[in-house]
């Protein structure tokens, strides 16, 4: 019997989670990857046409390609995959620590989100677009019960991956204390919660925000709760009540847009 495409895509991101290298693939992560001096690149396949529409970003990055017949693409990834005729092996990228990455730009106060056990890797790499669009410093996550870099993320997230911070750390519970004692306020997203967004960061969007987001189903974990400094809640009309945890990212990010300083 055939897996389906969710255990095929939990499944590779396990072993990409082990693994020392990860294969992006289609057009536009490619082309990101390829592009990103930060990112030490490996292997390129690409078909006749992929490569064609690859050229500049495949002259700049001075990588030699292997050239794949479309009928029978070589790169180990799921031949389900929209591949569009262009894989390349990469190393996966170091940010650095939650110190360097997460302090604060000049004029603006800083933006965070941090994910507790969400592992689908379409979620994430749609959190990873919408933190980049508002500007968040970093997306952070546990190393465990996460989802690494694998190409379906790369994918989803269109590119973003190459610029977004993407932070995995030891312990979640660490990373959210650390960015408290660097100024920020952690609000943890909860439907039972008894204050909205809007309610609980009246008169502190000139402070530093963490957003807390938990997997859709068992929200965050009690350790989580316990260590923001309040949970809050998305307002819904009437009885629907419920957002994709990727939806629930952007609305909260755009509820707590910085207000400029200076």
């Amino acid at each position: 019997m055939k897996k389906p495409k969710w255990v095929i895509e939990k499944e590779q991101s396990r072993r990409a989670s082990a693994a020392e290298t990860v294969w992006l693939f289609g057009l536009h992560a490619v082309e990101d990857a390829l592009l990103n001096p930060a990112r030490e690149k490996l292997h390129l396949i690409v078909t006749k046409n992929a490569q064609d529409k690859l050229a500049e970003a495949i002259g700049k990055s001075g990588m030699e390609p292997e050239i794949a017949d479309p009928r029978r693409f070589t790169a180990p990834i799921d031949p389900q995959s929209v591949h569009q005729g262009a894989a390349l092996e990469v190393k996966a990228l170091d940010w650095g620590s939650i110190e360097e990455v997460c302090m604060g730009a000049e004029g603006l106060a800083p933006r965070v989100v941090l994910l507790d056990r969400v592992t689908d890797p379409h979620n994430v790499g749609a959190i990873l677009r919408s933190a980049e669009v508002f500007g968040a410093r970093a997306v952070i996550a546990p190393h465990r019960h996460s989802a690494p870099e694998t190409g379906a993320l790369a994918k989803t997230a269109s590119g973003a991956l190459e610029r977004q911070p993407y932070l995995r750390v030891k312990n979640l519970s660490d990373a959210m204390e650390a960015l408290r004692r660097m100024g920020y306020l952690l609000f943890g997203l909860d439907g039972e919660a008894t204050q909205t967004i809007a309610e609980a960061t009246e008169g502190k969007l000139n402070r530093p925000i963490a957003l807390v987001l938990g997997a859709e189903g068992p929200g965050l974990r009690e350790k989580t709760k316990e260590t923001c400094d309040a949970l809050v809640k998305i307002p819904f009309s009437g009885d629907f009540g419920s957002l994709n945890v990727s939806n629930a990212a952007a609305v909260a990010l755009y509820a707590v847009a910085p207000i400029p300083r200076g």
